[in-house]
This record gives structure tokens, C-alpha cells and sequence, in this order.
């Protein structure tokens, strides 16, 4: 949490959660498992776990310590129960089926803050996942998985770090070695964690690494004296890589221009058997080490970046006559409908970050007048040439006015409305502005193909893409889209940011503050994929814009 003088200690604050395994099952006969740990959540309210994490996938390795770390918001009022899943991965597949499963542990995130032998680390027994579940050796246990929590202090900066080394020992018997470092970091109980593998280097005892980049607080929670440990290692095939050497510094020692930047690697086995005649295992030069300010989404906001928020609303066959009340698009006087209640819920949010509060709203798979012909990119206010409603009020009227006016057909095509977006997107890519695509709909994807394509082609856009599911049909094709655990590809190109979040209105439906849970919902990823964009083309907020506002003289002050 950050440091409020005079105030007291608030109940949340941002963790980050490390995880590692030991003594894992092994579930190949010829070599180690290749593990991977999938988190589970289980939101406030539910009894269903949601996937919120996957780790990296870690070759021939029986006691992972996984790099990638999870963060999550800790809340004292909460229960926050969480589920760790381990599988052995035999492919690229994303779908856990096709992978082994190797067992599972609960817990709560409150155990894992105040819980285990040593300070902040829980370690759990894995269980299986069902009973009679067999295992290749079922005789021994599943293992163990340990995690680790620290909490986070606010920091906006970045560190971006380039390695190289000089004259590393050899550790191949008839060849060099094959050299990657790792990074470690100190956290508050005393111990290392793991933050960062480089790439391995073959044949080379003097490797020059890629430069990565790094949040500061990942690196050192914002402290730039903390201890960093960074060792080097000779890859092995077997997962048993050998230690070719290790040293200790902070970042303020690798930012110090004014000194060498080479730090000697010490072999501490080494050094024990050969005593005064061991001098170094080589040498690690910092080439780059540069801080640079992390932006965030409200640095953006108040530097005049405008938001613009264009609705997309499915007026296909499948919601039913819209003069039923079985139909999802039926208005009454009594209410409002699915539809009726996601554009005020998200509207009335994003109508506060819009300067002029004018919303284009398109429609998509209906037949139209005068002629009847299909269409899946229509003004809803059917406007010949202005598609824009004032507020949230005048995308209602139009919404209601059009249903009269239309004949609801199909199929359910996303594509033409994500590249009527992509075409404003596409002349303001300066940082100036950023568009939200909110689509609302009750039907399977039919032109999914070319859905894919525009959504890999608009990642590199300042585009934001909400589907929202409204009914009760099959959304799992939406799931796909929303590339929250892995990236979308189409045609062989692969998606440069994820843009997609999709959300099914059922999820909140009946709640008594379902516009307040499904906005949550659905925005929740807006800020994380609007500050990717600006950081994929270098865009710096410009300085704060600062206004007056001239309150009317108090009449009682002239009696």
C-alpha cells in the first residue's frame, strides 16, 4: 500500500504470489514432466472457480520455480479462496485436456499471507483431482507446491537490463557451455524468489543476451538497494543444469555509470575445493540498465487523451419477435431488458470520460427499409450519414426506435463492425485518442474466421473490444476471442495485445445490482489494454490539463 502520512492502514493491497513445486509425480516413463500451474478464483458470491493465471511451461523439471508470478488485489473483508492445478504439458495445446494432470491444492489467499513454517510461504500436498485416479507411480505422493506471497508498493518505473559475459567456465565435457542467467530478487522473510530467465545461449563462454525489461517493483518492490541475486547456468537437457557461477548487487550498483558494471561470478563448491587457488567462474557485464517511468491510465486521462465509446447492437433472428416477452429484445414500461440494461450500465461509466457524450451505434444482422435488404452495418438511429446519439439517453431512444422500424434476420457477423472502428482507430494513433468497441449479443459467432482476422489486425490499433452475452446460448466460441491466457492468431499472425473482453450477462443477471457488477466486469481490462498500446508506440502523457472551475457568488453574501 502506498504511504499516507496521518492515515490509517487500509484493508487491501496488491500482492504478488510466487510460485514453486518440489518432488512433482512423474507421469513419462522416459524423462521428467513439464509442469505448468494453472490459478483458479473464485469470485465474491460464486461457487464456481474461474482460470484468473497460467504460469510458463518448465522443461524436465520435478521442483519448478516458476517465473511467471501472479498478482492479485488482497482484501481483508474477503474470504478469496484460491486453486492451483498442475499438469504436465505434452504439447502447445491451450486446452488443459490435452494435458496430464498432476494434482491440486486449495487455500485461501489470507493462508497463504499469514501461513507456513517459514514466513509468508505456504507449502501444500498436492491432491488428485478425483479418487482412484491413477498415477504412473502411485506409490509415492503428488508432491508439493509452495507459495509465496509479498506485498507490493506503488511504482511507476521500468528497468530495462542487457547481460553479457566474459570468459565463463566450460562445463561441457567436449564442447563450451551453454550459458542463460536468472534473476532473483529478496523479499521481506529473507529468501529469493525467482523473477527473471534469460534466453540460453549454445556454445559460447562469452554470451551477449537479449535486453528484457522489467517493472521495478517485480525487480526490487520499488527498493533500489535490495539484494538482487543473479546467477549463470549451463543448460542441460535433463532439466539438471549445472551452476557455473553467481553475485549479489542492487539496482542502484547495476544503474552506477561512474563504475565497471562487471560483476565476478563465485562457484561457491568451486571455491571451497580449490580455497586460495580459485580466483572466478567469469565475468558479468552490465551493458544497459535504464529507469523509465511506467505510465498509468489516469496519466493518460488527465494529459487530454479522449475516450470513444461506439455500441453494436445484434438485431438477428435468434432474440426472439421483439413483440413477445420471450424475446430479449421486448421493451416494456415495467423495466428494461438485457440489452436496455447493458448500455445504461456501461454507458453511463464511459459517457464520464467522453467530452462531447456522443455515441455512434451500429446494428448488425437485420433486414432493413425500404427494400428489405440484409445488412451487418447499419445506423441504429437509421440516419443515412450520422450514426451519433447524444448520451446514454439518445442511444436508448434509437435503440427503441429502431425495433420498430426493422426486421430482425441473422447470422451473427462481428467482423463489419470491428472494421468500421479500425478505420477511425487507424488516423489516431498518436496517443490522442482510444476507442472502445461494445458489442452486445445473443447469438454463436458465424463469421468467426474473419472475426479473428480483424481482432489480430485491430491489436495493434488503440482499440478496446467488449462483447457482451446476452441469453442463455453457447458464448464458448467468445471465450476463444478474449485472449487472456493465450493470444489469438489468425492465419498464422498472432495477436500483438490482448483487446478482447467478454462477459456474459447471465453472470450477473438477477443480481440486485447487476449494472453495477456487469460494468465491473466488463471494464475491468480497459486501463490494462489501453496503457499496452500507448507503451507499444512509445506515447508519453502529456502534462496534466489543468482547468478552473467558477463556482456562482453565494447570494447570501451581498444581504
Amino acid at each position: 500500500m502506498a504511504f499516507v502520512p496521518g492515515s490509517a492502514s487500509q484493508p487491501t493491497a496488491e500482492v504478488e504470489l510466487s510460485i514453486s513445486c518440489r518432488s512433482l509425480v512423474g507421469m513419462d516413463l522416459l524423462s521428467k514432466s513439464d509442469p505448468m500451474c494453472v490459478t483458479y478464483i473464485r469470485p465474491f458470491g460464486e461457487s464456481r472457480w474461474v482460470e484468473y493465471h497460467r504460469t510458463e511451461r518448465i522443461s524436465n523439471c520435478h521442483d519448478p520455480h516458476f517465473v511467471s508470478k501472479i498478482h492479485m488485489v488482497y482484501r481483508f473483508e474477503e474470504q478469496q479462496p484460491l486453486q492451483f492445478e498442475m499438469y504436465d504439458c505434452d504439447s502447445a495445446s491451450s486446452n488443459l485436456a490435452d494435458h496430464d494432470f498432476l494434482g491440486f491444492a486449495t487455500c485461501t489467499l489470507a493462508q497463504i499471507i499469514n501461513g507456513g513454517k517459514v514466513p509468508y510461504v505456504l507449502e501444500m500436498l498436492l491432491q488428485p483431482k478425483e479418487k482412484g485416479q491413477s498415477f504412473l507411480n502411485s506409490n509415492s505422493n503428488l508432491g508439493y507446491i509452495q507459495i509465496m506471497a509479498e506485498e507490493l508498493q506503488t511504482n511507476k518505473d521500468e528497468v530495462t537490463l542487457k547481460f553479457s559475459g566474459h570468459k565463463l567456465d566450460r562445463k561441457d565435457w567436449f564442447g563450451k557451455s551453454d550459458p542463460f542467467l536468472e534473476l532473483h530478487k529478496s523479499t521481506e522473510s529473507g529468501m529469493y524468489s525467482l523473477i527473471h530467465k534469460t534466453e540460453v545461449i549454445k556454445f559460447n563462454l562469452n554470451p551477449r543476451w537479449n535486453q528484457f525489461t522489467l517493472p521495478v517493483r517485480s525487480l526490487c518492490n520499488g527498493d533500489y538497494e535490495r539484494s538482487i541475486k543473479v546467477v549463470c547456468y549451463d543448460w542441460n537437457r535433463s532439466g539438471n543444469h549445472s551452476l557455473i557461477g553467481e553475485f549479489y548487487t542492487n539496482l542502484n550498483s547495476l544503474l552506477d555509470e561512474t563504475s565497471s558494471r562487471r560483476f565476478t561470478l563465485t562457484n561457491p563448491e568451486i571455491q571451497a575445493k580449490k580455497k586460495g587457488s580459485y580466483k572466478s567462474s567469469g565475468e558479468i557485464i552490465v551493458e544497459m540498465c535504464v529507469v523509465k517511468r511506467l505510465y498509468s491510465f489516469l496519466d493518460y486521462i488527465k494529459g487530454g487523451t479522449q475516450i470513444f465509446c461506439t455500441f453494436a447492437i445484434d438485431f438477428t433472428g435468434s432474440n426472439g419477435n421483439p413483440l413477445s416477452p420471450d424475446s430479449l429484445h421486448y421493451i416494456t414500461e415495467f423495466g428494461q431488458n438485457a440489452y436496455e440494461q447493458a448500455i445504461i450500465s456501461v454507458g453511463t461509466i464511459i459517457e464520464d470520460y467522453d467530452s462531447d457524450k456522443q455515441f455512434p451505434v451500429l446494428g448488425f444482422g437485420a433486414k432493413l427499409p425500404p427494400d428489405g435488404r440484409v445488412s451487418h452495418e447499419f445506423f441504429v438511429n437509421m440516419h443515412p450519414t450520422n450514426p451519433y446519439c447524444d448520451k446514454v439517453h439518445g442511444v436508448l431512444q434509437a435503440y427503441r426506435s429502431c425495433l420498430r422500424q426493422i426486421q430482425l434476420y441473422g447470422p451473427t457477423n462481428f467482423a463489419s463492425v470491428i472494421r468500421h472502428v479500425m478505420k477511425f482507430a487507424s488516423t489516431y494513433t498518436d496517443g490522442s485518442s482510444y476507442f472502445i468497441l461494445l458489442i452486445l449479443t445473443d447469438g454463436v459467432i458465424t463469421d468467426m474466421p474473419q472475426t479473428c482476422k480483424a481482432i489480430v489486425e485491430a491489436s495493434s490499433l488503440p482499440i478496446s473490444i467488449i462483447i457482451v452475452g446476452i441469453g442463455n446460448a453457447d458464448f464458448s466460441a467468445m471465450e476463444v476471442l478474449d485472449g487472456d491466457t493465450v493470444a489469438l492468431t489468425s492465419g498464422g499472425m498472432r495477436a500483438s495485445r490482448d483487446i478482447v473482453q467478454f462477459v456474459p450477462f447471465s453472470k450477473v443477471m438477477g443480481s440486485p445490482n447487476a449494472g453495477a457488477l456487469l460494468a465491473r466486469e466488463v471494464l475491468a481490462e480497459i486501463p490494462a489494454q489501453f496503457v499496452s498500446f500507448m507503451k507499444s508506440r512509445n506515447i508519453v502523457p502529456k502534462p496534466p490539463i489543468t482547468s478552473v472551475t467558477t463556482l456562482p457568488p453565494d447570494p447570501t453574501m451581498y444581504n
